[in-house]
């Protein structure tokens, strides 16, 4: 009888226990309610006070508060998008022009902010405080991991048996890539690129030139011929094409012949997928991928070791690596693309850009002095289907013979542009950037619309 009384007591109080323990470990891991978060956070609650009040200011949906932003009264204040001002930037100037100039991402923008929670990151004053790892690299293995995991869900890159070297955006990649194909050469070697290119490809290889390579502007690259050679020759190709956004190969062919491929907008937002890419040297951008221009953070795919060491040794002599606050944030963005099957940030801007392409082909199918590029529609991997164009930039061209210079034409009707010449290609084509805010693109095809509307013998819809 005695037996059974203290079975009994020990297994209530087994029960008991285990009960208490279910309780706490509900309590700490399921519950989530803001009672346990302000138990459980410390010297993060006003840092993330902070970031939510400036968040709530709402600018009136045409700008943003910023903490490292304007301040007033020990206050911040908006920062309004173009052609809006005031406090609360709720005024708009009815003849300010719409500027197409840049590749400014904020078409993503909207994106994060419905994202805000698995975005937002957090970071100590004690945080990544050396110069390496704990492994003496620069580099979060972490960020490399899932900067792979999200090419395998674009399915655009092939990243087995590549290394992966990160830089301060693709612009740094771009002239660690040519430094490095350029060691050991017979002799210099020449940098090319088919025209219309991204004008950068010049700007930089001239501004970096040495007695190892030179932008060779005397020859005349076609990307509808090859071009056979025996020389030194280090091609530059982006794919999809900035500012076509027509996919390209190099043209370039000869046994020394070394190619850059820059996929900055190669993902399915901006192009069809036909296969993933498998070069020996790919770049890309979290800027394209993101929308972060800011956080300058790109990455280069590589084959050869030696390549992958040579570029390396560039990065890191320019400044010892990627800032970790970058590379913290990137990683975060990774994590919060990869939530549940990864695509809805593609499916989202697929959406945007498609939309914004169509419009503004609607738009220039009622004139007869502009026209647009063409794209065709192509089989994406991504998507599992025929998929029509979404590219990042419109490229214009004046149609009329006397229209000789098609910035000066688009300006006289208000829209800033890009001119043809910096692309390396006559001024009768600007380029047009579709990549901004929507205030930027909505007053881009007001202006846009008025433009067609004055010409003689305009269509109507």
């Amino acid at each position: 009888m005695a037996n059974e009384k203290r079975i009994f007591w020990y297994s209530l109080l087994l029960l008991a226990s285990v009960a208490l323990n279910l309780f706490f470990i509900t309590n700490q891991y399921y519950l989530g309610t803001d009672q346990l978060k302000s138990q459980k956070l410390s010297w993060s609650l006003k840092a993330a006070a902070e970031a939510e009040a400036v968040a709530s200011i709402s600018c009136s949906g045409h700008g943003r508060a910023f903490l490292d932003g304007l301040i007033a009264d020990g206050k911040p204040i908006c920062e309004c998008n173009t052609c809006y001002g005031g406090s609360d930037c709720s005024v708009f100037s009815t003849d300010c022009s719409a500027d197409a100039n840049s590749g400014d991402p904020l078409f993503l923008e909207p994106f994060w902010m419905e994202h805000a929670a698995s975005s937002a990151v957090l970071i100590s004053g004690w945080h990544r405080m050396s110069y390496t790892f704990y492994d003496k690299s620069y580099i979060s293995q972490q960020l490399e991991n899932h900067v792979r995991r999200v090419h395998e869900v674009a399915k655009n890159a092939v990243t087995k048996g590549k290394y992966v070297l990160f830089g301060g955006g693709s612009t740094q990649l771009l002239a660690a890539a040519v430094y490095a194909l350029s060691m050991n050469l017979s002799s210099p070697a020449s940098v090319v690129a088919s025209s219309p290119y991204y004008p950068l490809y010049k700007f930089q290889t001239n501004y970096f030139e040495n007695k190892r390579f030179k932008f060779d502007e005397d020859t005349s690259l076609s990307s509808n011929s090859s071009y056979n050679t025996e020389a030194n020759v280090i091609e530059f190709v982006t794919s999809p094409n900035n500012p076509d956004g027509n996919l390209k190969e190099a043209v370039s062919q000869g046994p020394l012949v070394k190619v850059i491929y820059d996929h900055a907008y190669y993902w399915p937002h901006f192009s069809a997928i036909p296969s993933p890419a498998n070069e020996d040297v790919m770049i890309f951008t979290m800027s394209k991928l993101t929308g972060h221009a800011g956080s300058r953070i790109g990455w280069a795919l590589i084959k050869d070791e030696q390549v992958y060491e040579d570029m390396q040794t560039y990065i890191l002599v320019s400044e010892m690596g990627i800032s970790r606050e970058a590379q913290l944030r990137a990683l975060q963005l990774m994590k919060a693309i990869l939530n549940g099957n990864g695509t809805d940030i593609f499916d989202y801007a697929y959406k945007k850009m498609s939309y914004r392409w169509k419009k503004l082909s609607a738009i220039v199918s009622l004139s007869s002095r502009f026209s647009i590029q063409e794209i065709p529609p192509l089989f994406c991997n991504f998507f599992e289907k025929v998929r029509g164009a979404s590219p990042a930039y419109a490229w214009v061209k004046c149609e009329r013979e006397e229209d000789t210079n098609c910035n000066e034409v688009l300006r006289a009707g208000n829209i800033i542009g890009r001119e043809g010449s910096l692309f390396s290609v006559e001024n009768r084509y600007v380029r047009l950037s579709l990549l901004k805010s929507d205030d930027d693109f909505n007053l881009l095809m007001d202006h846009l619309s008025k433009l067609v509307a004055e010409e003689d013998g305009a269509k109507t819809a």
